[in-house]
């Protein structure tokens, strides 16, 4: 038998690995618990998301290009709906149960987009560098979601949050970039570059090259 590889590195928590085996379930229409155009191909489900996400797994597994999550930002505080501040390993047994769901439902091209802010999304980064492999991390991307400062702040005023971005198989997700035509606003070509429309930035670039 070989000898495990003591070396590697990982997120450990209270309760890591003892997160209960769910079967997966079929999704029963039920008037109660259906929104919608029962003809549409869309599907809106209203109940417990870790067992949809496994019930989903039968015929979605491999399919979905694109999954989009808000989860609990665990900040202490308490809504209506839900409790935002559990303790610390919890959340981690929570999120990352559905996460591997996630992680399953996507296609080989597909991306994962997690939005969070400072109290999780670090903690959330390497957990997340475990199930799908620090390959495949392609970036952390900062959402600016206001534009005053908090003068009230006790520490920092924080301005952004966190939107973790990872693929499936990073080698083959591919973006899908909007086309860039003459009528874009604030590009142009007043020189007849070949190279199509442009605008103008900032010429103390980091990294200059040829093609910028």
């Amino acid at each position: 038998m070989a000898k495990k590889n003591l070396q590697k590195l990982e997120l450990t928590w209270i309760g890591k690995g003892e997160e209960p085996k769910l079967e997966p379930r079929i999704l029963i229409e039920n008037p109660e618990y259906s929104y919608g155009d029962p003809n549409s191909e869309n599907m809106l489900i209203h109940g417990d998301n870790l067992l949809a996400l496994k019930a989903l797994e039968q015929d979605y597994a491999g399919k979905v290009k694109c999954i989009y999550i808000d989860p609990p930002y665990n900040t202490g505080n308490a809504f209506e709906h839900y409790d935002d501040g559990v303790e610390h390993s919890l959340w981690l047994n929570l999120i990352g149960q559905r996460i591997k769901s996630l992680y399953k439902l996507l296609s080989k091209d597909g991306t994962l987009w997690i939005n969070l802010d400072d109290n999780e999304a670090h903690y959330c980064k390497v957990m997340c560098d475990e199930i799908f492999g620090r390959e495949n991390f392609v970036s952390s991307i900062i959402w600016h979601k206001k534009h005053t400062r908090s003068n009230d702040a006790k520490w920092l005023s924080d301005n952004h949050d966190f939107i973790l971005c990872y693929a499936k198989s990073k080698n083959d997700w591919k973006r899908n970039l909007l086309p860039r035509d003459g009528e874009a606003k604030g590009y142009s070509n007043v020189d007849n570059d070949p190279r199509g429309v442009w605008a103008s930035g900032p010429c103390h670039a980091k990294t200059p090259s040829d093609s910028t």
